[in-house]
Formats: C-alpha cells, structure tokens, sequence
C-alpha cells in the first residue's frame, strides 16, 4: 500500500471508497474475499479506500485490529491508499492508536461517537488519539452538536488534520449554514463529500469541497470515476446524468439501510461473497435480496 501522506492532491484523481469488509461464514476477516473487493476498486482507477462505517469498524473487535490492518495494508496495491478507522469511543480509541503505530497507514479516521460527548471533548479526545498514534486524522462529521466548525479549524491549525469527512444529511444539500462556517475556516480541498455521488455535485460545486467519498463506488468503481473527472471540470451535465445512474441502489440504501444494503449489493453484484456482518448489525433480510441484487447489478453493467 502507499505511505506517503494524504494530501488534497489525491481527492482530484480519485474517489475515496468506503467499501465493506468481508468476512467467512464464522465472521472470520475472509482474505480471498477482501482482496477481490480491493481488485475491483483498482481495476476501475480508485487509489483510496477508508474503511470505515460500510466496514464496521464502529464493531471490531480490539483483538481483531491488529489483523483487520495487517490484512488490508497486505492486499492494497503500492500506488493504494488505505485509511483504517479507530473508535468510536475514547478507551478504544487510545489502545487501537498503540496498534496503529506498530503499521505504516499514513493516516487514519476517527469514527463519530454519539451521544455523552460535548465538542470541546470531542475535540481533546482526537487530539490526544492523534499524538499517541502519531499520525493526522480524518476528522468525520456525521451529525449536528458533534464537533464545531472552531474545533475543526483549531486542530487543523495544530497540524493533526489530513481531511474532513462531511456527512450531515440535510433537507436541501445547497442549504447548509454548518458547512458554509466551516469552509470559511478550513481549506476546502481538505473536506470532501462524505455520503455517496447524490449530494457531491452540489458539495463540490456550491461549497468548493476537494472530492467525494462513495460506498456504491464499490460495484462501479469506474462510473464513479468519470463522475469525479466530470466534477473536476465542472461538466455538471455529464455529473448529473453519472448520478442519476447510482440513484437507484443509493435509493434502496436509504429506504432500508445503508451499510447492510451496500453488504448485500457488492456480493449480489457477482464482486465477492461479504458474508455476514458482526452485531450489533445484521444483513439484510431475503424479502430484499432481489431488488438489492437487481440494483447492483445494473450499476455494475452501466459502467460497461
């Protein structure tokens, strides 16, 4: 995998995919499985991938960190990019930064803790997981109250800030007073789109921000990077049209769940087997498994 530091640079040519991790029968980490989803990122032009939420990281367990790392830093190409995820909670977040240190990722994301927190906490909790790490965070924003827009731009200031994950959903994506503050105090082209190709457009053009993060990036790898080549020179029409192609799995995403539909729709789509997935999550009923598939595997065939 590539060790070299994340830098905007990386957001113009590719995507950042949060693809699911695989796993056996046993819920044992399954390797062939993984790998085969990482190849078929690589194979259609994506060099990022975060593992993250669609990863249930939220769920891993401490005794399985260690190898969960070793293994995807293992099957990711040279010219890759691999961001783990640690936390969400403060304990967890301090022993997985002791493992962290023992790897080479050049970065890594600190997953949202909802809930018993208040943004100054939030604040010192990164601060202090970043300097025992040694290593720049991406800071995700997934909810309002989590952490402010003057926290961000503080430790951003303090140098342990590589990218901001934006995920807030709102109403009306073009109206959001939290992201105009905070693009206003931090370099645009850190913070990228953090929910899939509906909202990048409108990100990246109203707000400036450096990318998008993507989960059905996984069965589309390559539709998803000619959306960002459209979006980085501002062909809207040819964005809007790429978009409208991922509308409807992200659609049954949405209406169901987001990371137990994206499990479903990479093995449904013929890309790997993914398994089960650990609690306190479970896969998605069978009553869904025939629109899921049906959905992924039009995406798949659309990018050619």
């Amino acid at each position: 995998m590539l060790t070299t530091p994340l830098t905007p640079d990386h957001f113009d040519r590719s995507v950042m995919a949060v693809p699911p991790l695989a796993r056996a029968a046993d819920r044992s980490l399954a390797e062939d499985a993984n790998a085969r989803i990482i190849g078929h990122l690589e194979a259609g032009g994506v060099r990022l991938l975060l593992y993250g939420g669609n990863a249930n990281f939220y769920h891993l367990p401490l005794a399985e960190y260690d190898a969960a790392l070793s293994m995807l830093a293992r099957l990711a190409g040279d010219d890759t990019l691999v961001v783990p995820s640690a936390g969400p909670t403060y304990p967890l977040l301090i022993e997985q930064a002791r493992t962290l240190r023992r790897h080479a990722f050049p970065v890594v994301m600190v997953l949202p803790q909802r809930g018993i927190t208040t943004s100054a906490g939030v604040a010192d909790a990164i601060r202090e997981f970043s300097q025992a790490a040694g290593l720049p965070v991406i800071v995700y924003v997934k909810d309002d109250g989590y952490i402010e827009p003057e926290e961000i731009a503080a430790l951003d200031k303090e140098g342990l800030v590589a990218a901001i994950k934006y995920a807030v959903v709102r109403p009306d994506t073009g109206t959001d007073p939290y992201l105009r503050k905070l693009v206003s105090m931090v370099d645009t082209r850190k913070i990228i789109s953090g929910i899939g190709e509906q909202p990048a457009i409108v990100h990246v053009r109203d707000f400036g921000l450096g990318g998008f993060t993507s989960g059905c990036v996984c069965v589309a790898p390559a539709l998803s990077q000619q959306m960002l080549a459209a979006v980085k020179r501002q062909d809207w029409a040819e964005a809007e049209r790429i978009r409208a192609i991922f509308k409807p799995l992200e659609d049954l995403r949405n209406g169901i769940n987001p990371i137990r539909v994206l499990h479903r729709a990479v093995e449904g789509a013929g890309i790997a087997p993914t398994g089960p997935l650990l609690p306190m999550l479970t896969t998605v009923g069978t009553e869904h498994h025939a629109a899921i598939d049906a959905a992924a595997q039009a995406l798949l065939q659309a990018q050619g």
